[in-house]
């Protein structure tokens, strides 16, 4: 029978460890003992994923966010690592380290846009070729990512794309180190925008879930293919916390 830790180790072929940042909170957060009855992907452990977790059989929850990332001062029924707790279930979270990851976060954003041999060039960014124009580029994330998305539009022609899923604005200056003339995201500040206007390069801000969300199909895929003998499934709770985007 197959327990959450055999299946962490798994998770850790896929995302090692060693790639995670100092601060993150990486691995198997919550364990309950016993053999896995099924297992469920998702972006987030919230209290729905959860309930949908028990709904469906599975008693192992594996996110890409931490269900336990800041210091729990206080317990709660309805906080979703004790509710997990309660219900006899498990939860592996790989994060910033799936973000780095060969076959991770990144390399699937890159691999959904068409970019062309996609390398690292931080830990966790991709940067590879694709001929487009900004409108064109801003246009294939909104449809391949069902996102709205935002654009600073740059002031050359694009052959170089860089991604860097989640809150990855911060980054546009190694972006520009490595040669991008654009820049896909899930989050940027105001003054990067800015930073980005000034130095002509196209960033495109996709939303943190949607540039994020497309790895959790492929963890299930992953782990469906390690694990046969169990169900595993991708959430349909699990959902951008932003909700509607009003025009």
């Amino acid at each position: 029978m197959t327990d959450c830790r055999q299946v962490l180790t798994a998770m850790e072929e896929l995302a090692p460890p060693v790639l995670a940042e100092e601060w993150d909170n990486v691995g198997l957060l919550v364990e309950n003992p016993g053999p896995v009855t099924g297992i469920l992907t998702a972006l987030d452990i919230t209290p729905e994923v959860v309930r949908e977790a028990e709904d469906l059989g599975c008693n192992l929850v594996v996110s890409h966010h931490p269900v336990i990332f800041q210091p729990l001062k206080s317990l709660k029924w309805d906080n979703p690592a004790c509710m997990l707790l309660a219900r006899g279930m498990s939860g592996i979270c790989m994060h910033t380290n799936l973000d780095a990851a060969q076959e991770g976060v990144n390399f699937q954003l890159a691999k959904l846009l068409g970019i062309q041999d996609p390398q690292a060039f931080i830990p966790c960014g991709r940067i590879g070729t694709l001929e487009t124009t900004p409108a064109a580029l801003a246009e294939k994330c909104r449809r391949t990512l069902g996102a709205a998305v935002k654009m600073v539009e740059g002031s050359r022609p694009i052959h170089k794309v860089a991604v860097i899923s989640g809150a990855g604005g911060s980054m546009l200056e190694e972006a520009l180190a490595a040669g991008a003339d654009a820049l896909v995201t899930g989050e940027a500040a105001h003054h990067i925008a800015l930073a980005a206007q000034a130095a002509g390069i196209t960033l495109v801000v996709a939303g943190h879930f949607a540039t994020e969300r497309p790895v959790v199909e492929v963890v299930a895929g992953y782990l469906a293919a390690r694990f046969p003998e169990i169900p595993v499934k991708v959430s349909q709770a699990d959902r951008d916390p932003f909700g509607q985007y009003l025009c």
